[in-house]
């Protein structure tokens, strides 16, 4: 088969088309970067080589039995052994549909959702330049999106400064708390931020939307599985410290 196809050959050892594709895989995994090209694929062939040198020859040098190396191993079988203990612990732990639905009607203050708010800007770098394009406005010499597209330094500019649909929390705070606190086609400002000065139109206001279960669903079974296999890690230890007593 071509996944056994022998790539190369250490001291009688094959390196086959398997090997390297394992290897491809998980080193395109672990570091980010893509080696499944022709000359990704050879660097890593020429790693595994280079990996059965150093093995053939710590073998014939019988460095498994160096006390050191021992040491080492025992403690990564430990771990290992710790990690899977805990694993055995919690794969009983599992949500029915019940608690989901459960959590969900005894919680309804988590699934009110949130209010929302769509809004324009222009962003400027001076507050005094700010405030002529403000009194512009006003004046009705010129529209707030005309104004905008001419002086806005934001890329929403090409919109009329148009920001689309936001909630709490989603704009830096001096934005956010502003735009939260007024009422739709109302123009604020100037308000100042960490960007510059933006003069504020709220174009509209709109009240919160009740988060349906099977939206939430996924998320109440991940807050409801953390829950529950923490309960069970703390009760496995409590069991493990009447068998084995722990003295400080």
């Amino acid at each position: 088969m071509e996944n056994n196809r022998v790539l190369a050959s250490v001291g009688g050892q094959p390196i086959t088309e398997s090997d390297l594709e394992s290897a491809v895989a998980r080193m395109s995994s672990g570091r980010g970067r893509n080696f499944n090209t022709p000359e990704g694929r050879q660097a890593v062939l020429e790693q595994l080589i280079v990996r059965e040198l150093f093995l053939q020859d710590a073998r014939k040098s019988m460095l498994e039995y160096d006390p050191a190396f021992k040491a080492q191993l025992q403690q990564v079988k430990d771990e290992l052994l710790y990690q899977f203990a805990v694993t055995k612990t919690l794969e009983k732990v599992k949500v029915t549909e019940e608690e989901i639905q459960n959590f969900y009607t005894e919680n309804p203050e988590e699934f009110k959702g949130q209010e929302t708010v769509a809004a324009s800007h222009i962003l400027v770098d001076t507050e005094e330049k700010a405030n002529e394009i403000l009194s512009a406005v006003q004046n009705g010499e010129i529209t707030f999106e005309d104004a905008a597209m001419q002086h806005s330094s934001c890329p929403s500019k090409a919109r009329g400064g148009n920001l689309g649909e936001f909630g709490h929390g989603q704009m830096v705070p001096e934005f956010d708390q502003a735009c939260f606190s007024m009422e739709e086609g109302q123009i604020a400002g100037p308000v100042k931020t960490q960007f510059g000065y933006h003069l504020i139109r709220l174009d509209k206001k709109n009240e919160p939307k009740p988060v349906k279960l099977s939206e939430a669903r996924e998320m109440i079974r991940e807050h409801l599985m953390e829950e529950k296999s923490q309960k069970a890690y703390q009760s496995r230890i409590n069991q493990l410290k009447l068998v084995y007593p722990v003295d400080r």
